[in-house]
């Protein structure tokens, strides 16, 4: 079909979306003429659809006519009737298995990371104090930062002082079945890779997260942990957490970057903000260069069920095994009764920005969300903050908030994180740098200075999904290996870390 103005992805679909406003009158192709105003990246109907006729994008339905719809019309949330969501009862598991063989290949082979005794390399050299409790969170930031000020100058190899807070640790239903999720967050982040295995976490001393919940044996000694309700008043506070840094700091100083190979690296892929060029430019071009990340042995993570969620199937065709493809329907599961148990439906995920950027319905946010995943077999299927056991492909499933998959995703051991947005997010992570990439050229133009990276010539026409993976993948590599700083470090745009916590508050 020969279009004007707007982008058909799949030649089956009925529906494609708009370049840029399109105005009531505009003559599209085919003899189809807009029949009102359209906004940029909605969706306009390419023929007439009866009341109750599948709207088809991505070559899937995204749900049904309402009513009555000529050729020409804007199609947005209010057109469409939702479908059912895929049951998860005999889901395929290795009927879509892309061999390694056919994924492209990695235009680099090394990196230059710090070396762990553990897990992947790190991307940082850093000194990371981790809480247990929030109620220490004021005394560690003002020490963090008087120590930046005066203690990390004298340790020139060491890039940051970091203090991990977050929001549990007492006030908790502690032994809760799903305390779980945010203990193991909490005891993965404390050795997380870009610390370099040197351990420093501070406690109250009166709270339900105990040390011995997140450290072992070996770990719970006085060289590690430091409870403040131990120090007479401030400044034997300050000092003990000063001398304690000190110490981690001096080992930490002499670590040094060495090249090593991809497989030595793991990298996180999420969307936020998201638009409907989401889906044909930036996520895409991210999925490009992870099937080189994992095709050169590096591991990549992709999340956000509660957004592909309705493409659940798409993702367990995939699975290399039953194994993973069990571990795929026990953590669905385990969501769809969450939502349940709040008496929300999956389609509450799409926000208001998603709309606005033509994102009708969760199926049609998920399909482009899918798409960053790329093209390679899933090896492995892990909960919220679980750690890999293996390479490759990973499918990290964790809630699709922006804060909370972020922070899920580093606790399960990202050195870095590449991060595709449609609307614009200044979102940031202080623990692993954040490659920001946008969909649309008026993303990059509106935020210059905070989009590393736009996806947007490729609608129309002046880049391939090719050419901007390959441009992902470099970047990925630079910032790895500490070549290149992506915008969010550059002004310090961090968020904290909101770790995933379903268990009872009490």
């Amino acid at each position: 079909m020969s279009l004007q103005h707007v982008y058909q992805i799949n030649m089956r679909d009925n529906v494609a979306i708009a370049l840029s406003d399109i105005s009531a009158g505009t003559k599209i192709g085919n003899g189809i003429v807009a029949l009102t105003d359209i906004p940029q990246s909605h969706k306009i109907a390419l023929c007439d659809l009866p009341k109750g006729a599948p709207v088809l994008r991505y070559g899937v339905c995204l749900g049904t006519a309402k009513s009555f719809t000529p050729a020409g019309s804007w199609i947005n949330e209010s057109s469409l009737d939702l479908p059912d969501r895929p049951s998860l009862d005999a889901l395929p598991y290795g009927t879509n298995i892309r061999p390694y063989s056919l994924l492209p290949d990695p235009p680099r082979t090394s990196w230059m990371g710090y070396k762990n005794n553990f897990g992947p390399a790190g991307t940082k050299n850093m000194l990371g104090i981790v809480t247990t409790v929030q109620c220490t969170v004021g005394v560690l930031k003002v020490a963090v930062e008087q120590m930046k000020r005066s203690l990390l100058p004298q340790y020139p190899h060491v890039d940051d002082i970091v203090a991990v807070s977050h929001p549990y640790g007492c006030g908790v239903a502690i032994n809760a079945p799903d305390a779980v999720i945010p203990i193991r967050a909490i005891k993965n982040l404390i050795h997380h890779p870009n610390f370099g295995g040197q351990i420093m976490v501070v406690g109250l001393g009166c709270e339900k997260l105990t040390y011995d919940k997140v450290l072992t044996d070996e770990e719970n000694i006085p060289e590690n942990v430091l409870t403040l309700q131990d120090y007479e008043g401030h400044d034997a506070m300050m000092q003990a957490i000063y001398a304690m840094a000190k110490k981690k700091l001096e080992i930490l100083n002499q670590r040094c970057r060495q090249e090593l190979p991809l497989s030595e690296l793991r990298i996180g892929m999420q969307c936020g903000g998201s638009d409907a060029f989401s889906g044909i430019t930036a996520n895409p071009s991210a999925g490009y260069a992870s099937d080189m990340l994992v095709k050169g042995g590096a591991t990549v993570m992709f999340s956000e069920i509660t957004e592909f969620r309705d493409g659940v199937h798409l993702i367990s065709a995939r699975c290399i095994d039953r194994e993973a493809r069990d571990k795929l329907v026990q953590e669905v599961a385990w969501y769809d009764h969450y939502l349940e148990a709040g008496q929300v439906d999956r389609d509450a995920n799409p926000s208001p920005g998603n709309k606005a950027g033509g994102l009708s319905n969760i199926v049609e946010k998920a399909m482009g969300s899918i798409a960053k995943s790329g093209s390679a077999p899933i090896t492995q299927v892990i909960g919220p903050a679980e750690l890999p056991s293996k390479k490759g492909l990973i499918c990290a499933v964790t809630p699709a908030s922006d804060i909370v998959c972020g922070p899920s995703q580093v606790a399960s051991g990202i050195g870095l994180q590449v991060f595709m947005t449609g609307r614009g997010t200044p979102y940031g992570l202080e623990i692993a740098p954040v490659i920001k990439v946008c969909s649309r050229n008026d993303m990059k133009k509106h935020w210059f200075d905070m989009i590393d990276i736009s996806a947007g010539d490729i609608a129309i026409g002046k880049a391939t999904i090719q050419d901007i993976g390959n441009e992902i993948f470099h970047m990925i590599l630079d910032v790895a290996s500490g070549l290149k700083k992506p915008y969010s470090d550059q002004y310090g745009f961090h968020n904290d870390m909101c770790i995933f916590n379903p268990a009872p508050i009490t």
